[in-house]
């Protein structure tokens, strides 16, 4: 169990996206920079200035690579931070070498746990320890105090591990959410094109009784649309079940489309006044693009009845236009510093990017929550089936 463990540590990669060099970055610097010159004068038991500065200022202008080097930036900062103590060791001097501000390290510790990969952690974790090691031991005070400043040293190692764990568990979440959304776009499209499949193949049965008077061709031809039908029914519910859990067979209903949104604003026990508004040719939409508009309403009805402060109206429109359908849902609600959005919507924008859409939600512009939609839909004239009125 320990040797997979440290296998897979081993084996992990670097996070994705890395950001690059940003102000934040320039303005540790600066400070680190501001806090060595302080230091270097105002300072007056300061053993080796010139060298205690130089390495000071080396260590600041390593945290501009932290994040895309940070093995070999902590390799490099440790390696001179282990240089003063063993020059300390040779020389004997009375005071400490080196100034308080190359505690600037302890970035570098973090940046190693929070963007290195496994290999890069493991390398560089012995460094550091080798390091404090080397440190608290030269040191004259107490055992606690050695034990307590090495376990300093590594407290920002914990953090960077804690913030990398949080991140790629939201990351894990994220996409386990979109998986769920495919596979429910998937679902909906079988279901679809599933009623079609069996259509055909009633035809196809029926034609072929119908057909013993008529020439052999005829007959088939029949046959082979039945045939093709059938197989491709069994393929399509074989590949659906695949993406389900627990093999969950395939249902037939057609999926919630716009015609249900009226039945869906009227679901007694809501707080807000729902205003729906229909504007366009809604009947003949894609089956997708009818589920994923009954879906974004949905989801957001739901959200302004659970986070809407002090809302009392929600207003749905549903437009469609030439070659797009718009998706406007917004409430009257105040404001409360929502930030980050939930899974939820998270989902709701897979579906719309899948579709060839697009989704945005956000504070309105004066009050309250907004979501807005904008997915294709295909011309009437192109021979796109229409799903019955519910």
């Amino acid at each position: 169990m320990l040797r997979d463990d440290l296998r897979t540590l081993w084996t992990e990669p670097r996070p994705p996206d890395a950001p690059a060099r940003v102000r934040r970055d320039w303005a540790l610097l600066a400070a680190g920079l501001a806090g060595v010159a302080l230091e270097a004068g105002l300072r007056e038991n300061l053993v080796w200035r010139p060298v205690a500065v130089v390495v000071a200022v080396w260590l600041c202008l390593l945290t501009l690579w932290r994040r895309s080097r940070p093995l070999a930036m902590v390799t490099l900062a440790f390696g001179s931070v282990i240089l003063l103590p063993v020059a300390s060791l040779v020389a004997a001097p009375l005071e400490p070498v080196g100034l308080d501000t190359s505690a600037v390290v302890l970035v570098l510790v973090y940046a190693l746990t929070r963007w290195g990969s496994g290999r890069e952690i493991v390398l560089g974790g012995a460094v550091i320890l080798a390091a404090g090691a080397l440190c608290v031991v030269t040191e004259e005070i107490p055992v606690l105090e050695k034990v307590l400043a090495l376990l300093f040293l590594l407290l920002p190692g914990v953090v960077g591990a804690a913030v990398r764990f949080r991140v790629t568990a939201r990351e894990r979440l994220l996409e386990q959410v979109r998986s769920r959304e495919r596979e429910q776009l998937a679902r909906e499209l079988h279901d679809t094109v599933a009623h079609h499949v069996s259509a055909m193949v009633i035809i196809a049965q029926a034609g072929r009784v119908v057909a013993g008077t008529e020439p052999s061709a005829a007959v088939e031809a029949l046959e082979g649309i039945e045939e093709e039908g059938a197989r491709t029914l069994e393929e399509m519910r074989a590949m659906v079940a695949a993406l389900r859990d627990r093999g969950v067979g395939a249902e037939l209903a057609p999926p919630a489309g716009v015609a249900d949104l009226e039945r869906l604003v009227r679901t007694p026990g809501g707080r807000l006044r729902v205003d729906l508004g229909l504007d366009g040719e809604l009947d003949a939409l894609p089956p997708a693009v009818d589920a994923a508009v009954y879906r974004i309403v949905q989801e957001s009805v739901t959200n302004a009845l659970r986070h809407a402060v002090d809302a009392t109206e929600l207003v749905v429109r549903v437009a469609a236009e030439r070659h797009t359908v718009r998706v406007s849902v917004r409430d009257n609600g105040r404001r409360t510093g929502r930030g980050r959005e939930g899974y939820g919507l998270t989902g709701l924008r897979e579906r719309a990017t899948l579709l060839g859409g697009t989704l945005r939600a956000g504070p309105g512009p004066d009050r309250g929550w907004r979501v807005e939609a904008e997915l294709p839909r295909a011309r009437s004239a192109s021979g796109v089936h229409s799903r019955p009125r519910r």
